[in-house]
Parts: C-alpha cells; sequence; structure tokens
C-alpha cells in the first residue's frame, strides 16, 4: 500500500496537495509543526480530515522525523516544509535548521528505510537579480545567484540532493515555483495577489505593493505537480522552473476587479529582486502532464471560493 508523507502540510500547496492526494483516493501521513488547521479547513470537509495521520512534529529533529518514515510505512515524500524569505531575513540561523537541517532529515530518513526518491520544493528565490542576466525568461541552465537566505538555503538543499544521488542513489526531483496564489495563500513575499483576491470579497481596496511582470503559479497546479513528481522518479537529482507567461501584475488586479467591480485594486512600482520569468521547457519535455489552469479561470475560482 502506499503511503504518502507531506511535510509542510499546514502551509498552503501542502493543504492543496493533501486535497488532491485525498481526491485521487490515496493515504497522507501530515507533517507540520503546526496543528493550525485553517488552510486544510478550507479545503477539506471534517469527514475529509479523518482520513488524514496528523503527525505533529519537528523537522529539525532527526529522530523524530526518522520515527514517522518508521512508523507511519512511507512510500512517497512530499517535502515542501520551509521558513520563507522574511522569516528567514528574520532568524537566520532557524531557517537554516528548518529549511537546510530540516531537509538534511528527510534525506536521510529516506536512506535508512530504503525509499528510493523524494520530490521537494525549491524556489525561484535561487536565481538573482535581473540585471545578472542577458535574459529576461532565464534559460533552465542560468546560473544560481540567490540575493536571500532563503534563497541560498534552496541553493543548498540542491546541492545536497545531488550529493544523496551520488552518494546513495536517492533520486530527487524539486520544483521551483514563482508567484503561487490561491486560497490559503497568506503569507509569505508573494502572497499580495491572494490577499487582494480575499479584500475584494470582502468589498475592501487593496494595494499590491509590488508591480512588474512574473510567471503566477494556482496552488492546485502546483500541489498536482509536486504529486507527480514524487510519483515518477528520473535519475539523478534534477530540477525544474514551472511554466506560465509572464503576466503583468496589473493584470492580475484587472482581473480582480472585472469580478468584483465595486472594489479598487491598485499596484505599486516595486520590482521583486527576480527576473520575469524562467524557460520551462525541460519540464514539459519530462512530464506528459503539467497542470496549467488559465489564470483567469484560476483567479475567478479563488474568489468565488472565498465567498
Amino acid at each position: 500500500m502506499t503511503k504518502y508523507l507531506v511535510t509542510g502540510s499546514m502551509g498552503c500547496i501542502g493543504a492543496w496537495t493533501i486535497y488532491h492526494l485525498l481526491q485521487q483516493g490515496k493515504s497522507v501521513v501530515s507533517f507540520d509543526l503546526s496543528d493550525d488547521h485553517h488552510r486544510l479547513d478550507l479545503l477539506l470537509s471534517a469527514s475529509d480530515k479523518e482520513k488524514i495521520t496528523f503527525v505533529t512534529g519537528d523537522l529539525t529533529d532527526s529522530q523524530v522525523i526518522a520515527d514517522v518514515f518508521a512508523d507511519q510505512n512511507i512510500t512517497h515524500v512530499i517535502h515542501l516544509a520551509a521558513l520563507q524569505v522574511p522569516m528567514c531575513k528574520a532568524n537566520p540561523t532557524l531557517g537554516a535548521r528548518v529549511n537546510v537541517v530540516g531537509t538534511t532529515n528527510i534525506f536521510e530518513a529516506a536512506r535508512q528505510h530504503d525509499i528510493p526518491h523524494i520530490a521537494y520544493a525549491s524556489s525561484i528565490a535561487v536565481y538573482g537579480s535581473p540585471q545578472h542576466y542577458s535574459e529576461a525568461i532565464l534559460p533552465a541552465d542560468a546560473p544560481m545567484l540567490p540575493e536571500t537566505l532563503y534563497g541560498t538555503f534552496k541553493v543548498a538543499n540542491e546541492q545536497m540532493a545531488k550529493v544523496y544521488w551520488q552518494d546513495h542513489g536517492i533520486s530527487s526531483t524539486t520544483l521551483r515555483p514563482y508567484t503561487v496564489y490561491g486560497l490559503g495563500r497568506d503569507q509569505g513575499l508573494t502572497s499580495e495577489p491572494t490577499k487582494a483576491m480575499l479584500s475584494a470579497v470582502n468589498g475592501e481596496d487593496y494595494h499590491i505593493t509590488f508591480g512588474g511582470k512574473m510567471q503566477f503559479h494556482f496552488a492546485s497546479d502546483v500541489a498536482q505537480q509536486f504529486i507527480l513528481a514524487s510519483e515518477n522518479p528520473l535519475d539523478g537529482a534534477v530540477g525544474f522552473n514551472l511554466g506560465t507567461d509572464a503576466i503583468e501584475v496589473q493584470r492580475v488586479a484587472d482581473i480582480i476587479m472585472s469580478i468584483v467591480p465595486d472594489v479598487k485594486i491598485t499596484v505599486g512600482d516595486i520590482l521583486l529582486p527576480f527576473p520575469e520569468g524562467f524557460d520551462a521547457s525541460e519540464l514539459y519535455r519530462t512530464f506528459d502532464t503539467v497542470y496549467e489552469t488559465d489564470l483567469e479561470e484560476a483567479i475567478a475560482s479563488t474568489i468565488e471560493a472565498f465567498k
């Protein structure tokens, strides 16, 4: 019997991952330090949640992680737990412990329990500011030049994954989302477009502080891509940038206002320290299915769900 471990399950992508796994009839073990279910409650009924095995624990405790693998008979791993950009900046030591030591604990537990493959989350934060690159849309082999601790920790994880493949034959697939939006996206550097959708539903104006162009990824799509990555081992430690066209933030604001015309969503002129987008051709070549819900459709469904 397959059993999926989802770390960071109380986060946005984690909650969506559990939702889709349950929709597919899969057995799920939720692992998170938090026992706050408010994101899961946006997606799941009480009867759905009864199907989940909840484990509350600290990712930085190697014995706790090893026990979860052993006690729960884990067969598939989707490792999403992390502290995001603002939290890593505020507490670098804790950020390193959770993001790097915690990920090491996942790989080591997999090694100890003969789990041959891991899917885990990286980020476009592994790349640097646009002025470091000659292209607006970065190629798959663009150099990683992180300018945040969060991005630096993610680079460390990607390099570590290569060593675990080299030394122990554990394959891994990492995905690098850009601006994730949808139900449950209520924290992190790029959560403001989702907060604008919620404010619109509440009849309130909202100002998105950053502008420019970027890639937007619907949380539901990202979760399904992680599930697919966990089920399809590849040779080596491989990483993929997620797809979609680069879109003006103003376009997202305009879509929100077209659905909820009585509110005003404004956009600032601050540019995030990342390029506009990232070439996802390797993702399309490798996977038969790439999940990409139409932007207007996804925003409309998110607003409807918030209502």
